[in-house]
């Protein structure tokens, strides 16, 4: 078995967290589907434990999850190097660094192409060097895809999240605003994956309990960001086009996941993956068409938007 580490009170505070915004965004979502998710429980023999809750085929949701994981191990050399872009601080000499961390990682697919897929993950990491010194960060964030474009949608998802970093820093949002445009681009494309939001990495510059009260705040800003939405579209109209395009989208989202994501990619180097709960973010139907072209000029309006970000708060 792995050496365990001492993790610190932030860690132990960020477990409480991530699972209680797993509970409360699980009975959010459940209120609008009416069916429950599913709800998996697993241990690591290396040490620590997830949730997995999965809801799929559902009255308003086609497919989603709501995971989190509070692991401990070791980790290679080249999966450090990998999982964090700021190298600063991490024993670059060690083959193995023993490592705890902590995250919650949601993403949700709505059957109705009028209402738009999200994505939300918060984590924290606490890494040993070999003489002991620790190096810790947190990362995250949250963003938006829709199919159909619905500016109100849009700026209210954006506000919310500006107005939850503003709370601690002023400097947050546009840093972590364009850090989503440049992080969710489909690089093959030259396109982001939708409309972005916020998102952030290797953030370890301000005391920890600082940071702490920033990914709470930002966490529990979820569900009135997104909720409010949903009830708006979950029961729109759509025609067989809308749909068409929404599984050509669900495509570059897969392709993207696949890809170019570092928590797909952290996920599946761990030590004896949870493949189901890791792969849980992609949708259960997408479509790859051969010079598609989109016809609605609501389509089109999105498809600039992915081309040429908008300050939407």
């Amino acid at each position: 078995m792995a050496p365990l580490i001492q993790v610190e009170a932030t860690g132990k505070r960020m477990e409480e967290l991530i699972l209680d915004v797993q509970q409360k965004i699980v009975a959010g979502l459940e209120a609008i589907d009416g069916q429950k998710f599913y709800q998996d429980r697993w241990t690591k023999g290396e040490g620590g434990y997830g949730i997995s809750c999965v809801i799929q085929e559902g009255n308003v949701f086609e497919k989603g999850g709501v995971n989190t994981s509070i692991v401990q191990g070791v980790l290679s050399q080249d999966a450090v190097q990998r999982m964090r872009t700021n190298h600063d601080g991490i024993d670059r000499t060690a083959k193995e660094l023993p490592f705890f961390a902590a995250g919650i990682s949601m993403v949700i697919h709505p059957s109705n192409p009028m209402a738009p897929t999200t994505h939300l993950n918060y984590r924290y990491f606490e890494l040993v060097n070999s003489d002991g010194k620790k190096t810790w960060w947190f990362g995250g964030g949250a963003d938006l895809t829709p199919s159909v474009l619905f500016e109100e949608d849009a700026r209210h998802f954006h506000k919310l999240h500006k107005e939850a970093c503003d709370r601690h820093d002023p400097t947050f949002y546009p840093r972590f605003k364009k850090w989503a445009d440049d992080y969710f681009l489909i690089k093959h494309r030259k396109e982001t994956r939708g409309i972005g939001g916020i998102f952030f990495d290797d953030l370890s510059d301000k005391d920890p309990e600082n940071l702490f009260a920033f990914i709470k705040d930002c966490a529990y800003t979820f569900l009135p960001s997104y909720i409010p939405i949903m009830k708006k579209r979950k029961d729109m109209e759509f025609t067989e086009d809308d749909k068409e395009f929404q599984l050509i989208r669900r495509g570059f989202y897969t392709e993207f996941n696949v890809m170019y994501d570092r928590g797909t990619w952290f996920g599946l180097q761990a030590p004896n993956p949870r493949v189901e709960s890791i792969l849980m973010t992609l949708p259960l139907h997408a479509s790859w068409r051969y010079n598609y072209q989109p016809k609605e000029e609501r389509h089109k309006a999105l498809i600039e938007a992915t081309h040429h970000p908008v300050e939407w708060a």
